[in-house]
């Protein structure tokens, strides 16, 4: 065990989980209307407490229990054989199951703004707790458990290059949103603003803080190579806050405050599966397009082909998560036939593995609320409270 390790892992544990509580919660809840914004903190807070028990018991020995090609089996559920003693790397490896908890925590988590303001609660828990269990645990053990696309795999011994999740994380929670809100269609009246810009920039700006253990955190060492993780994530959130801002200006004749945070949050996207490769140049290269392609995305999705991903998971972090596993590629890093065979091999099961998955919840518990509720709003019609009380 090497002490510095683990005092930096400590501390980008407690970051990562930052990032969704509170982090995200403000973030997707600035977004929503005043009358659906408890539900919102509400779907953040049970997801966060839910993954957590079902990381120990099954997620963690799936992920990297054992070196199969497809999962890591069950011989470490419930944390057998797993004492204070026991290590992963330089690390204690109870602490190496923490941290990877909170990855398995905010992953689903992330999936809560396609569906926000008129799904049911019961869903929202089953669909989280099979999907992490079916899709993301495994993806997790191909990619960074020793599967079937990590060195050695079916890519040959340069396998996928993600460093933090573009893959694992943001192109899994990109599409299974994105397949969700397609189910589920629009709500009735989608044309609304956020009721609280302000939750959402202080929300940004705990993810941004938080993102420093996401990235830098999955070096697994107190080393150079988090130090510039750490550094080129920073470059290309602020990188894709101005070009978005910019394109902004270009195309509306106005910037944003909502737009600025979300072009962080692009820009911090993208740079995940890049950020233990790339150099601060090509951070800032990563993060400027992100930016504007992003933006575009957004534009795709909700204006043309019309599918009410409410708080375009898709368009920021599947399209980000994408363009940064290609740059990998793109600037060298990675083979091209890994980058893209492994962002098609997790894009495919993600998207047959959420749809089975979502079917049957659908038969188990409510999809999708009644029009009374979804006017009404989740918060007092679901939860019994208000998050904002009306005074005379």
């Amino acid at each position: 065990m090497n002490a510095a390790d683990t005092a930096w892992i400590l501390m980008a544990t407690g970051l990562v989980l930052f990032m969704t509580l509170p982090g995200l919660a403000l973030f997707y809840g600035g977004l929503v209307r005043a009358r659906n914004v408890l539900s919102v903190f509400m779907h953040c807070f049970a997801i966060a407490c839910l993954m957590s028990v079902l990381w120990f018991a099954f997620g963690y020995s799936i992920a990297f229990g054992g070196e199969g090609a497809l999962w890591g089996g069950l011989g470490k559920s419930f944390l057998a054989d797993v004492t204070i003693d026991s290590l992963t790397g330089t690390l204690p490896e109870v602490l190496f199951f923490a941290f990877q908890m909170t990855f398995a925590i905010i992953t689903p988590a992330l999936i809560v703004g396609a569906y926000v303001e008129r799904v049911g609660f019961g869903f929202v828990l089953l669909f989280s707790a099979l999907w992490m269990l079916v899709v993301y645990a495994p993806v997790t053990h191909w990619i960074w458990g020793g599967g079937m696309l990590a060195d050695g795999g079916i890519f040959g011994e340069t396998g996928v290059r993600d460093f933090a999740g573009g893959i694992v994380v943001h192109e899994t929670a990109g599409l299974a949103a994105l397949l969700l809100a397609w189910l589920l269609g629009p709500r009735k009246n989608k044309h609304t603003p956020p009721h609280s810009p302000g939750f959402v920039m202080i929300g940004a700006a705990m993810l941004w803080f938080g993102w420093f253990g996401f990235n830098g955190g999955s070096a697994l060492a107190a080393n150079g190579q988090a130090a510039m993780a750490l550094t080129v994530t920073h470059l290309s959130a602020a990188a894709a806050s101005l070009t978005w801002i910019l394109w902004e200006r270009v195309k509306f004749g106005r910037c944003s405050l909502v737009g600025l945070v979300t072009g962080t949050i692009a820009g911090l996207a993208s740079i995940t599966p890049a950020s233990g490769y790339v150099s601060p140049v090509e951070a800032l290269v990563i993060g400027s397009i992100a930016g504007i392609l992003c933006q575009e995305a957004v534009n795709l999705i909700r204006n043309r082909l019309h599918i009410d991903d409410t708080l375009d998971v898709f368009a920021v972090h599947g399209v980000g998560g994408i363009f940064g596993t290609i740059m990998v590629a793109a600037f060298g890093h990675g083979a091209w036939a890994a980058q893209l065979g492994g962002l098609a091999v997790v894009g495919l099961w993600t998207l047959v593995a959420s749809y089975a998955l979502a079917k049957l919840c659908a038969k188990v518990t409510e999809f999708r609320v009644d029009i009374e509720t979804e006017t009404n709003g989740l918060d007092l019609s679901v939860h019994g409270e208000r998050a904002y009380e009306l005074t005379s």
